[in-house]
């Protein structure tokens, strides 16, 4: 985003958090199906979108002309926090729709802190991500732009039917619908690091040839911890093929000490020589 929308999602954002705290998780769950209905609306109707970000029109007008749109329709606190969004700056009609996914998002996530689930469904966001990228077949099928977004939650309800968090089903069908414009793998990684940002930590994508004991993750995750001055999720990934040793990346930070990789690069200067 743009510093206008920045600056307009973050009043928002801050409207949500001062509602969260002392919201029921039921009422945020409320609160996150308004949102993101609204933001299947933007998406849908691209004039609407272009509308309610046009700069000449006062915010009073737009954020009037949306909640006249879907008063008696979304919860209604729902219907205040996107009036506040319709209300704001916003520097291209795409930010706009961003900023309702997001915010929706952020419901989601506040109502898993609130009922203490937020760690079991960042972790379940996770474990699944990893189960779609090992089946290819099912990564196919989830992906499938042709097929309808509700025919494909309906699947992965099916697959995490009393396995997995309500809020983190929910979360799931929001990759499903391309949160943010991102493939499904990568809507899932996004969530993963929103619920981790959350909960005030960063995440670390760690790929083992075998998986690592319980105290090494702990040992592992600490010293991450030290060096990056905030807790830090270890996101553990089982990879045979790298041989040995582990990669670790933690944003743009990537740290690779695997064996393949020490292999490749003895086989390169060998093949320059």
């Amino acid at each position: 985003m743009q510093a206008a929308s920045r600056e307009s999602y973050a009043a928002a954002a801050e409207r949500l958090d001062a509602y969260a705290r002392g919201a029921e998780p039921a009422a945020l769950a409320a609160v996150a199906d308004g949102l993101l209905a609204v933001a299947g609306l933007l998406r849908e109707q691209p004039r609407l979108r272009r509308a309610l970000s046009d700069p000449a029109r006062p915010g009073a007008d737009r954020a009037g002309l949306l909640t006249g749109l879907v008063q008696g329709k979304i919860d209604a606190d729902a219907v205040e926090l996107a009036g506040a969004l319709a209300g704001g700056r916003w520097s291209a009609p795409s930010e706009l729709l961003e900023a309702a996914e997001r915010l929706g998002v952020e419901a989601l996530l506040a109502g898993a802190d609130r009922a203490g689930d937020l760690g079991e469904v960042e972790d379940e966001l996770f474990r699944f991500g990893q189960v779609v990228a090992a089946d290819a077949d099912l990564s196919n099928t989830l992906s499938d732009p042709i097929a309808p977004v509700a025919q494909r939650a309906e699947l992965t309800r099916a697959l995490l039917e009393g396995k997995a968090k309500p809020t983190t089903v929910r979360l799931v069908e929001v990759a499903l619908a391309g949160f943010g414009g991102r493939s499904v793998s990568g809507a899932l990684t996004r969530l993963v690091e929103l619920a981790a940002d959350r909960r005030d930590r960063q995440v670390a994508y760690v790929t083992v040839a075998a998986p690592l004991a319980e105290d090494e993750e702990h040992r592992l995750g600490s010293r991450l911890t030290e060096l990056y001055g905030r807790e830090v999720s270890v996101k553990q990934t089982v990879d045979p093929e790298i041989l040995g040793g582990m990669s670790v990346q933690i944003g743009a930070d990537l740290y690779d000490g695997t064996v393949l990789r020490r292999l490749i690069e003895t086989r390169n200067a060998l093949a320059k020589r």
